[in-house]
């Protein structure tokens, strides 16, 4: 065991007292308390910081119209993250989850501390440049290496190593979305650790600590504050039906596109050509629409609460909100181009996530919905329930996580009462993808041989 290396050293000291005096089980639990603690205070501090880096660059930016320093800025914030990673920290950062999930499958439980500081630090660079993309894949990867040195440093078994990994992993998630059942679901059902009872318990533990740290630190408020809750009413269900499917072929776009990005940007054998490329796109869609600019969680508090303003502020079609053909048009180019820019983000050399981006579009393809409803059927729906529910439904077909994206869409923005039509959009939502593809959002490349489409015309 890695405490037992250095049988003089003061690891083995501590080693030896707690397996005198505590049981294992027990200690598994207040590590597994402290990792959430230290997690969650992680969380809000990357959040701090991400802030911080954007209201310094954003301040000088004009109201109603273009900033051409949004073309710098984003494609600044990659080619200064590929930087750091290559030269500073000599560690790719990149697709966070997708690594972590491959290190828990080939069992290299190995983290070493700078692990803990490196994803934070290249994720406020990306994100407070104007990346379009999230910030749970590092803290993910934070509170995994949190998880995995506390581990180590108390002289925990491999097979023990691996649970503290995976309660720090769901703990980051927990504490950047203040969400701890929706944390608990990421380890089981993004990462697919096969976890006992006692286990589940421990990472229960772990993302209560996580989500409630975050939560207190921040003033107990939520990131996005929904302040109009009224009761859904049935006879709307037909309509969320519809709007599940609408999420699922959205979704199904949102997903090639993204690995299409990806796909070419690997081709690129330069890293400072990744870079560049990858913000290149990137900045191009920041300009032309800066409601693409970091997570988007202002935006998203905005349309759900019925202020559908934010969306142009700034931007290509600034102040052009006269009628509703144009906020449909300004919808439509928004969803349409934000899997461009969030693939360019984490495929360009970011260091971000997929969760909130997902969260983003969904919310701005409810609103579509609603407008679409309203121009070409005259059915009125609430737009801000719409953007609601669709950000559940994204998110179960784009990050193949049904129960993961109903658990933390109705935690994050304390919605329970709607936990009825958001199961029912991200259910068909996901639905639909499965019926095309049988791909996993974190595969490398697009699978073709699976799905219904395959099947009917794929030639044996």
């Amino acid at each position: 065991m890695a405490g037992q290396n250095n049988p003089h050293g003061i690891g083995a000291k501590i080693v030896s007292w707690w397996r005198g005096h505590i049981a294992v089980v027990p200690m598994m639990f207040i590590v597994a308390t402290i990792v959430g603690g230290l997690s969650g205070a992680c969380a809000h501090l990357l959040k701090l910081s991400e802030a911080w880096v954007s209201d310094i660059l954003t301040s000088g930016l004009h109201a109603s119209e273009l900033n051409w320093p949004l073309l710098l800025f984003p494609a600044a914030g990659l080619v200064l993250t590929g930087v750091m990673c290559r030269y500073l920290f000599r560690h790719n950062l990149s697709h966070g989850v997708r690594r972590l999930m491959g290190n828990l499958r080939r069992k290299d439980y190995a983290m070493r501390p700078v692990q803990i500081i490196s994803p934070m630090v290249a994720s406020t660079v990306t994100l407070g440049f104007g990346g379009s993309a999230g910030s749970e894949g590092p803290i993910a990867c934070t509170g995994a290496a949190i998880g995995g040195n506390f581990a180590r440093w108390f002289g925990f078994t491999p097979a023990q190593v691996k649970v503290m990994i995976c309660c720090g992993a769901g703990a980051g998630i927990a504490g950047i979305f203040k969400a701890p059942l929706g944390g608990a679901l990421f380890t089981l059902e993004v990462l697919r650790v096969p976890l006992g009872t006692i286990e589940v318990l421990m990472l229960l533990v772990s993302t209560i600590t996580a989500g409630m740290t975050a939560y207190a630190l921040s003033g107990f408020s939520t990131d996005v504050t929904v302040t109009d809750i009224t009761a859904f009413d049935p006879r709307l269900f037909w309509a969320m039906v519809a709007l599940g499917v609408f999420c699922g072929f959205y979704s199904l776009y949102y997903s090639y596109v993204m690995k299409l990005i990806e796909r070419l940007l690997v081709r690129i054998r330069s890293p400072w050509i990744v870079n560049l490329a990858g913000g290149a796109i990137l900045s191009v869609c920041v300009f032309l629409f800066p409601a693409l600019y970091g997570e988007g969680y202002g935006v998203i508090g905005h349309v759900v609460n019925g202020d559908f303003a934010s969306l142009s502020r700034d931007g290509l079609m600034a102040n052009d909100l006269s009628g509703t053909g144009a906020l449909a048009v300004l919808c439509l180019c928004v969803v349409a181009l934000k899997c461009f820019a969030t693939s360019a983000t984490n495929s360009g050399g970011g260091v971000s996530g997929d969760f909130a981006p997902a969260l983003f579009a969904g919310c701005v393809a409810g609103l579509l919905f609603a407008i679409a409803s309203e121009a070409l059927w005259g059915i009125k729906l609430p737009a801000g329930q719409c953007a609601i529910y669709a950000m559940a439904g994204v998110m179960a077909g784009a990050i193949r996580a049904p129960l993961m994206a109903i658990v933390l869409t109705t935690e994050m923005l304390d919605i329970y009462s709607y936990f009825f039509p958001v199961m029912i959009v991200a259910a068909l939502s996901f639905g639909i993808v499965r019926l095309f593809t049988l791909d996993g959002y974190f595969a490398r490349h697009l699978d073709r041989k699976n799905g219904l489409l395959s099947i009917l015309f794929h030639k044996r």
